[in-house]
């Protein structure tokens, strides 16, 4: 082997640790930022049972949720509904479908050959989620029958038993995204980077629960709401804290802020009204 040849070996290894030692250092570095300021994650703890999602997935979830309880069905039909999704697009408003069904959409993948509507109707969660619980209440016995029973009836899936994999995920945030379960739902989120939209947060509460009323007073969304409705509307409210800029939440002598990583805390906060309140934006 030459003597030039061999410089250029050497060269090339130091070169190549020196990619390694930066890829390191910057390894550390973005787990240092990680665990300084953790992931974004919704977190559900119903008797011991602990599931996590993203953000948008568990808005998604609160959706569903809020969508049973607006037409009066059993925390049953939330449960199913979510599983259902969960294994469908993972709780995702997907514009795909796989092999075996090109033209599945939405939370549940319906399909428009399969009369579920057009696509721009599927696209809609708020409609995909009421023609899953027309047809889910059209399921004599869907209440007590076995989970994965009750959501291929209505899905009609090449995979039926796949629904069993979520029953106990879809169960714990059905109890609590229904209000069942009060402060059991929390999310962890990094700080508001603007202002919160009220408006905005208030048309989407209004389309969440048609037949209840949000007052807009300064950055705030008060509702006169109680018991399990009001512990629905509350844990809404977190789920959707990321996408509209919410900071706080208090309802029946709770509170949930969005710095605090340990979820709801008792404070001296409303007990008949849940109090939303919007970032005020930096510097305000």
């Amino acid at each position: 082997m030459s003597r030039r040849r061999h410089i250029r070996r050497w060269i090339t290894l130091l070169l190549l640790l020196s990619l390694l030692a930066g890829g390191i250092w910057i390894a550390v570095q973005l787990t240092s930022s990680v665990r300084s300021e953790g992931p974004e994650l919704c977190t559900v703890d119903v008797s011991g049972d602990k599931f996590q999602l993203t953000p948008d997935q568990s808005r998604y979830a609160a959706l569903i949720s809020a969508v049973g309880v607006s037409k009066g069905l059993p925390p049953r039909a939330s449960s199913i509904a979510i599983a259902t999704a969960l294994q469908e697009s993972h709780l995702r408003n997907l514009n795909y479908g796989d092999a075996a069904g090109p033209d599945s959409r939405g939370l549940f993948q319906q399909r428009s050959s399969q009369g579920w509507g057009t696509e721009a109707e599927i696209m809609d969660p708020y409609y995909s989620t009421g023609a899953f619980y027309k047809a889910l209440v059209k399921v004599p016995g869907y209440q007590s029958m076995p989970l994965t029973e009750a959501a291929q009836t209505v899905q009609r899936s090449a995979f039926p038993e796949a629904y069993a994999d979520h029953e106990s995920e879809g169960r714990a945030f059905a109890s609590s995204l229904t209000g069942q379960s009060p402060a059991s739902f929390s999310c962890s989120l990094l700080p508001s980077t603007g202002a919160g939209d009220p408006a905005a947060a208030q048309k989407e509460f209004a389309k969440a629960f048609p037949t209840l009323h949000a007052e807009v007073s300064n950055r705030e969304l008060r509702v006169s709401t109680s018991g399990t409705t009001g512990w629905a509307v509350a844990q809404w409210a977190v789920a959707n804290a990321k996408q509209f800029g919410i900071d706080r939440v208090d309802y029946d002598m709770q509170t949930w802020l969005r710095e605090n990583r340990d979820g709801w805390r008792a404070t001296q906060s409303s007990g008949r009204q849940v109090v939303i309140t919007l970032a005020s934006g930096p510097g305000a």
